[in-house]
């Protein structure tokens, strides 16, 4: 053969053979048989995106028409570029295990390295895979067994090889083999370049809806604020909306909802972040100083007033001014108040000066205006200037699936804060948490957490570390039964505890609460404990 050369019993292609080059081939039956193959192929390979559904079928088709005994298919890993087989035919995994095996990998390394295709006509002249000849009962003078390995291109970029041994006349020739194999060599390294951009594809809609899903989880939840409810989500998107705005924001809901954690919220992912935010609470000051605390007054201005003092619209200048429980100011402080919003300027007590203030006001209250306008309590034209858009602040009542995620971060808070090593809940106590009512809201519930840690001594916040109001029994409860269900519940409760301590170690677990490991199997057994849950 033309344009190749011979090394130890090898045949290295150094050009494609003249009959390969010119696409011609003797024999017409042959011809049939190969375009028939590679029709086969083509359309087994279409029918599915993984290669694995399908080389098996193809690599039949390829024993039945070359005579193949054994074949493999090797991908190069486009990360890490090395050679794996990852597809065989009359291979057994015992027989991928011998020294033979390696120097097929070997010569099919070498293919892919130099990008030629290599032959080794008799596997009996070569050293290594000689032992591989007797595994050819029907080997017989007249007959060899051949081993082919052809690279697998894509354009000028080598993808992979296929590999061949097979068993034939002496007298038949490798340029038929070696052509068909090169041309299903592309018609595979085409089916392999489609299946890597679509598990590119795959790649980067997973990476896509990975991100999305964490913007998702993220973007409406401030660092300061916690709970993932769908009402507190609800609200997280608010703030957002509102926050790189100067728009005044109303703040609505009971007393204890967190108002001021959302006002600061706000304020953080406002671009006045930098500047000032000033909390002020209208009804903690006597009516006759509110007006000077949020205007600031002349020097002697009324009584006391020994020096001029600026206002909190003053010192908030460029920021933003908090006015909790807005609902509590007085009728003539209202009015002034309704000055600021509509001018953004203000007047000290006791001056006629006007004095420019860019801040955005965040009112919050807990109280009914509606009513109070209707009683002539406070001024419509300042609720409206206020409610321009309104925020509801859910009752802890209403988002109850934050109530554990809210406990858990104050038992951390309050752990760390006492230097003590409380790490959790007890499931009794978890459930007393969630049947209660919660009137006082989150501001309750962190009051309630900051008592039982420092009543607790150990790693977890039991019932009895609770404030009494948490236990007292609810009129409609139905009655608990019999006092032996009583003693079963606490002891499946304490079984609990102990296997979550020991995360699912029984040894462990029976060893704290003093049984043995065949009473706490019995127990376990009892009360349909599924142990795997804990680890």
């Amino acid at each position: 053969m033309e344009g190749c050369r011979k090394d130890a019993g090898c045949i290295y292609f150094e050009a494609e053979p003249k009959e390969l080059q010119a696409g011609m081939i003797g024999n017409s039956c042959r011809l049939y048989d190969e375009l028939s193959l590679l029709l086969e192929i083509s359309q087994t390979l279409e029918r599915s995106l993984d290669l694995s559904d399908v080389m098996a079928p193809v690599l039949e088709k390829m024993a039945g028409l070359f005579g193949m005994r054994r074949g493999i298919v090797s991908i190069l890993n486009g990360k890490t570029n090395a050679l794996l087989p990852q597809y065989t035919y009359g291979l057994s995994k015992d027989e991928q295990n011998t020294k033979s095996f390696e120097r097929i990998l070997h010569y099919t390394q070498t293919a892919v390295d130099t990008g030629k295709p290599l032959i080794v006509p008799d596997i009996r002249k070569d050293a290594e895979l000689a032992p591989r000849a007797s595994e050819y009962p029907e080997l017989i003078d007249g007959k060899q067994v051949s081993f082919i390995s052809a690279p697998i291109r894509m354009e000028d970029k080598v993808v992979g090889c296929i590999s061949i041994e097979r068993l034939a006349p002496v007298s038949r020739g490798f340029d038929a083999d070696l052509r068909l194999l090169l041309l299903m060599g592309s018609v595979i390294a085409r089916a392999i370049e489609l299946r890597r951009q679509a598990q590119e594809r795959y790649e980067l809609l997973e990476e896509e809806n990975k991100k999305l899903q964490e913007h998702i989880e993220n973007r409406y939840k401030p660092d300061n604020m916690v709970g993932s409810s769908n009402v507190m989500r609800m609200v997280y998107g608010h703030i957002e909306q509102v926050a790189d705005s100067n728009t005044t924001v109303l703040l609505r809901g009971e007393s204890g909802t967190g108002k001021e954690l959302a006002a600061f919220a706000i304020h953080i992912a406002s671009r006045r972040r930098n500047k000032t935010f000033l909390k002020f609470n209208c009804a903690a000051l006597p009516e006759s100083i509110i007006e000077s605390e949020l205007f600031g007054h002349e020097k002697g201005a009324f009584t006391g007033a020994l020096a001029m003092r600026k206002g909190r619209f003053e010192i908030a200048d460029g920021g933003t001014i908090f006015l909790d429980e807005i609902g509590d100011i007085t009728p003539s402080t209202q009015v002034k108040l309704l000055r600021v919003l509509q001018e953004k300027c203000i007047e000290r007590v006791g001056s006629h000066e006007t004095i420019h203030c860019d801040v955005r006001v965040i009112a919050a209250t807990s109280r009914n205006l509606e009513e109070m306008i209707s009683t002539g309590k406070f001024r419509e034209d300042l609720y409206y200037r206020l409610n321009v858009f309104p925020i509801y602040m859910p009752a802890l009542r209403d988002r109850k699936t934050d109530i554990l995620l809210l406990a858990d971060h104050f038992v951390e808070k309050f752990s760390r804060d006492m230097g003590k090593k409380v790490r959790r809940i007890s499931s009794v106590a978890i459930d007393m948490l969630v049947q209660y009512y919660w009137p006082g809201n989150v501001r309750e519930l962190e009051n309630c957490i900051e008592r039982a840690v420092l009543l607790c001594n150990g790693s977890a916040i039991e019932a009895h570390h609770l404030p009494p109001t948490l236990q007292v029994k609810d009129e409609s409860d139905k009655p608990r039964g019999t006092l032996q269900s009583a003693v079963d519940a606490l002891e499946q409760e304490l079984i609990f505890d102990a296997l979550k301590q020991t995360k699912g170690n029984i040894s462990k677990a029976s060893r704290e609460l003093g049984l043995t490991e065949r009473i706490m199997g019995l127990r376990i057994k009892k009360y349909a404990i599924d142990t795997r849950r804990f680890k």
